[in-house]
């Protein structure tokens, strides 16, 4: 009966290609209906039922060319990526159709938090697009920034990985990380975003979309700017931090809260396609992720806040479920907000999800050793700032972190919408 729907669904998607081809056959008949008929006809008849035939040819072309082709390109390509191990035809279209018609989602971020979101959203619309941090100076991704000038391409392979419909082997391969020599703790996937970075003239953003194309990615990823920038925190006793990877450590040689972060330079300009993205989503995610190190960033972009206070859609934070050493010592679900806000020079939260599910205790123990805990929700100042607070449970399984579930958290995403 199930089966019977989604073809009954998928049939009404197509009605305008099927009343072609209904119209077609009908002009066809017509046509032969004169010309077969045992009577002289004249040629103003003759050349009407030519036309009628020919016209009826050609909605039935449109017909077969629009339905039957494209089911069996979609078929083909749909059984060559897996996706999901869609049995048949039938499901397959109606999985990319219920996707495509999915609501507008911009995720803005950085970090494990983002690729973790991503991974649910793309079960829900096809629909997304994720504007990534480029602040990362730490690991493989400084490395290369360091030695080729180009963008920092870690949080961006995670998107996309998150995003693709690709073989488990591959995926495996995208992510292994050499355990010796030159390249030890690079990541290949690094290395072939850089590669393709090459052999696009050095421009990332094409480099990204050729790679997104290679991976199948649903969506889109951009980085939030192509200029080189550096962050720089100033902690509240006047200590000036310089650089991501030594900010989010801070702690460990110079404790102190942080104040603000900036960019070493000023007026940074965003990607034109950022800003349209924006400017046309239904929903606008900030978060999960380090607040000081992979949200703000894109704060800071020129014109980015402002896009986000203008657009007609939801405005949804996603609080992180600990507290982080280093950037949100005792910070509450309010105190994240406000750091939001006083970076983004305005007002740019409707919805806050916060967690409320339950914590194992042998975890808690773990995040305490390490100076964090849960972020404590302050209802009541979070309301006077005007933001309305969502609760669910959004932990999911983890060995080693606390982690948001992909599927809850996009569930409660897509709550906020239908609640507006």
């Amino acid at each position: 009966m199930k089966r019977i729907f989604r073809w009954i669904y998928l049939g009404l998607r197509f009605k305008r290609y099927l009343v072609s081809g209904i119209a077609g056959v009908l002009l066809m008949a017509c046509a032969l209906l004169v010309l077969l008929k045992d009577v002289v006809i004249g040629y103003i008849q003759l050349s009407i039922a030519i036309l009628m035939g020919l016209v009826g040819l050609y909605c039935i072309f449109i017909c077969l060319d629009r339905i039957f082709v494209k089911v069996v390109n979609v078929y083909s390509q749909g059984m060559h990526r897996k996706l999901n191990h869609v049995k048949d035809i039938g499901d397959t279209l109606y999985k990319r159709k219920i996707l495509s018609s999915g609501p507008k989602v911009v995720v803005i971020g950085g970090g494990t938090g983002i690729s973790t979101m991503l991974r649910g959203l793309k079960n829900y619309t096809s629909n997304i697009t994720a504007v990534i941090t480029v602040a990362d100076d730490g690991g493989g991704s400084g490395m290369l920034r360091d030695d080729l000038g180009m963008l920092p391409p870690g949080d961006i392979r995670n998107c996309m990985l998150a995003l693709a419909e690709t073989e488990p082997v591959l995926e495996k391969l995208l992510n292994y990380r050499f355990p010796e020599g030159r390249l030890k703790g690079q990541s290949f996937g690094n290395l072939f975003l850089a590669a393709m970075c090459g052999i696009s003239g050095n421009n990332f953003v094409q480099a990204v979309t050729h790679m997104s194309e290679v991976l199948a990615v649903t969506g889109r990823i951009y980085p939030v700017t192509q200029e080189n920038v550096n962050l720089v925190a100033i902690l509240k006793d006047g200590t000036v931090i310089r650089g991501e990877s030594r900010i989010g450590s801070h702690h460990l040689f110079h404790p102190g809260p942080i104040d603000k972060v900036c960019f070493d330079k000023e007026l940074v300009q965003p990607l034109e396609q950022v800003l349209d993205a924006i400017a046309k989503a239904d929903i606008i995610v900030l978060g999960p992720g380090s607040l000081y190190t992979s949200i703000i960033p894109n704060l800071l972009v020129n014109q980015v806040p402002q896009a986000i206070s203008r657009a007609r859609a939801v405005k949804v934070y996603v609080c992180n479920v600990m507290t982080q050493p280093g950037e949100t010592e005792n910070y509450t679900v309010g105190d994240h907000i406000e750091a939001l806000n006083k970076h983004a020079g305005c007002p740019i939260i409707d919805y806050c999800l916060v967690n409320n599910g339950p914590i194992p205790p042998d975890m808690l123990k773990k995040y305490r050793e390490d100076g964090a805990g849960p972020v404590e929700l302050d209802a009541a100042r979070v309301r006077r700032m005007g933001v309305k607070v969502i609760e669910r449970d959004l932990v999911g399984a983890h060995k080693n972190y606390v982690r948001h579930d992909p599927d809850k958290l996009a569930c409660a995403i897509l709550e906020t919408f239908k609640d507006k």
